[in-house]
């Protein structure tokens, strides 16, 4: 774990878009529309951005040329959308529920949040989730304290939905909370994403799961080995396209770039936008707000 706050992303890092590469992209736009309850903020040559407001949340590039990753192989687990309030979230969930029941695979109580887990119609995990505020967070040792802990869905909707939310979808605040990754092994991804990359580690499973953060979030990211133990780079295929990060400024976007450029870590840079890869070619992208 790093020891120096010049070593730390900065504090208000957070997440960007997710971007997937699909196959029907038609039915893709159907699924986050009408069951997530995203907006589609723009759609061109085979390319479609959706969100929450003006806040791009997954962007999905049609690519019928590729085929699905072989089981077992790493890329992402699921792109975590955070609402505002449990109103919103028991909206979406009502619209998965409704719409695209079969699409639903879990619930908990994670202490910090409640959440909710599906999978698209392309196998591409998507958790939707409603933050506790921190101030109701317990931290043991510096990791943050999370549970697993059943949550009934329909209880959460009965409680929580609102006329309101289900009318008001458009212009309501969302954004990507996390990103979760299948790795290979977690050593190599918190050597990466700690020790290089500059994130903190929030909390620890063994060799099965690590979950770290900036700025003292719970997480912001989250690598797991459950279905991909031992994968090793990707190939080409749909599924995840890229993860994008973004950090408050351009002087936190230089520090970074520097921090990886002397760990040895390939990076490209066009003066805007720093990309490199994980040591499982996870395609990473790093941009300062405005």
């Amino acid at each position: 774990m790093t020891s120096s706050a010049s070593d730390l992303l900065a504090p208000d890092t957070g997440m960007g878009a997710v971007t997937l590469r699909v196959a029907d992209l038609d039915r893709m736009i159907g699924y986050y529309r009408e069951g997530v309850r995203l907006e589609l903020l723009a759609e061109e040559h085979g390319r479609a951005v959706l969100g929450r407001g003006t806040t791009p949340i997954v962007i999905l590039e049609h690519a019928p040329e590729m085929r699905h990753a072989a089981p077992g192989a790493a890329g992402l687990f699921h792109t975590a959308i955070l609402f505002d309030s449990r109103a919103d979230l028991a909206a979406a969930l009502y619209s998965v529920a409704t719409r695209y029941p079969n699409t639903f695979t879990g619930s908990a109580d994670h202490l910090v949040s409640n959440a909710f887990y599906c999978t698209d119609p392309e196998g591409n995990g998507v958790e939707l989730y409603w933050d506790r505020d921190r101030s109701e967070w317990s931290w043991t040792h510096g990791q943050v304290d999370m549970a697993t802990i059943f949550l009934d869905p329909n209880a959460f909707i009965q409680e929580h939905l609102t006329q309101d939310a289900l009318d008001l979808a458009a212009g309501r605040p969302g954004r990507v909370g996390h990103v979760h990754l299948s790795v290979g092994d977690v050593a190599s991804a918190r050597e990466f994403y700690v020790d290089r990359l500059g994130f903190a580690t929030t909390a620890a499973m063994g060799d099965q799961a690590l979950f770290v953060s900036a700025g003292g979030y719970h997480h912001h990211m989250a690598m797991n080995t459950w279905n991909s133990r031992g994968a090793g780079r990707r190939q080409q295929a749909l599924g995840l396209g890229l993860v994008r990060i973004e950090v408050p400024a351009a002087d936190d976007l230089g520090a970074l770039t520097e921090r990886m450029r002397h760990a040895g870590v390939d990076t490209r840079d066009d003066g805007r936008t720093v990309g490199f890869e994980d040591p499982w070619a996870n395609r990473i992208e790093v941009t300062a707000a405005g």
